[in-house]
């Protein structure tokens, strides 16, 4: 038999009112008190009714989160740390693979938000306009993971300081001429990924070579890319996720191109091969499950505003690191 908020209240020495403060994520309560009724709530094993509370407080208990692709270890992990937060705030979630085609995001969009009470948007590919727009189209609040818009709250990842780390530490290590693989030009990862590039070729400390825009896959890696780095003389090179490092260090061996005693590589991303390659992947960290859960904070700090009032768009910015593991190594030591 289900057990039942009075039962919980009772347990607990609480009134039932209380109980429905603990279980609202919103709800004003002690810490105390909150913590004594959800242990309670754990040890009866009570389950709230969604359904039955949607229709009490207006909200559907659930959030919503749409990656570009599930495949992609990084946004299989942000959408772990969004689902693990929404979790701890009560929340179920709908996740949503938008194979980074823009039309399936808008349908995913589209099909969510009635069901949700927002959504986690993470790096989408629609355009500023679309993105605009969306508050008309859903009426729900959105949060941006990953990418930064004017204007909409959003939680990203200071690229521009992660790129010039790494060519700072490629630079350290003696490299002179260093290569960079993109990824794909319209994205705005890409662009800030590229603009820390930039910012460090114009220092004048290192020549950066460019080979131009891959798909972010292993295969972006092994192609053409990977020879164009061979023919330019580089003596190291970053690509724009650890997943196209992987595919560089891949087409390097056929040549016999030893890493790092011939070719320094460093990735992005710290996804968790990254540590288990081999040899292990030097790349830029950045921190998913705490973008993740600042986004779901954020969202739930938006749905908290009260009706009338405007919740200013917060856009939070979080710090990266470099994690240096075998994939780098000084020129003298070769």
């Amino acid at each position: 038999m289900q057990v039942t908020i009075r039962e919980v209240a009772k347990a607990a020495g609480v009134s039932r009112s209380t109980v429905s403060r603990v279980l609202d994520p919103d709800g004003t309560v002690s810490a105390v008190t909150r913590e004594r009724v959800q242990a309670v709530a754990g040890r009866l094993g009570y389950q709230p009714n969604r359904a039955a509370r949607g229709l009490i407080t207006g909200r559907t208990g659930h959030v919503g989160v749409i990656v570009p692709d599930l495949l992609d270890s990084f946004f299989a992990d942000s959408c772990k740390g969004v689902q693990a937060r929404a979790r701890g705030l009560g929340h179920a979630v709908f996740v949503s693979d938008a194979e980074r085609v823009e039309g399936l995001e808008l349908d995913a969009i589209r099909t969510m938000a009635p069901e949700a009470d927002g959504i986690v948007l993470c790096a989408p590919h629609l355009s500023s306009e679309e993105l605009q727009s969306l508050d008309r189209i859903t009426h729900k609040p959105i949060v941006v993971l990953h990418r930064r818009e004017p204007g909409l709250p959003s939680v990203t990842a200071d690229m521009v300081e992660g790129m010039t780390d790494a060519l700072t530490h490629l630079h350290a290590l003696g490299h002179r001429r260093i290569a960079y693989v993109g990824g794909p030009r319209s994205t705005w990862t890409a662009q800030e990924r590229a603009a820390g590039i930039d910012a460090m070729a114009e220092s004048g400390k290192v020549e950066i070579i460019r080979t131009g825009s891959v798909a972010p896959h292993f295969d972006g890696g092994i192609t053409g890319a990977a020879d164009v780095v061979l023919a330019s003389g580089a003596t190291a090179v970053v690509a724009f996720n650890d997943i196209v490092a992987f595919g560089l260090i891949s087409r390097f061996s056929a040549p016999s191109v030893q890493v790092p005693d011939e070719m320094s590589v460093v990735g992005c991303d710290d996804i968790a091969l990254a540590g288990m390659a081999a040899p292990p992947l030097t790349t830029v960290g950045v921190a998913k499950a705490q973008a993740a859960r600042a986004a779901v904070d954020l969202l739930f700090r938006i749905l908290s505003t009260p009706a009338g009032e405007d919740a200013q768009p917060l856009q939070r910015t979080l710090p990266t690191h470099l994690v240096v593991r075998g994939s780098t190594a000084a020129i003298e030591q070769r």
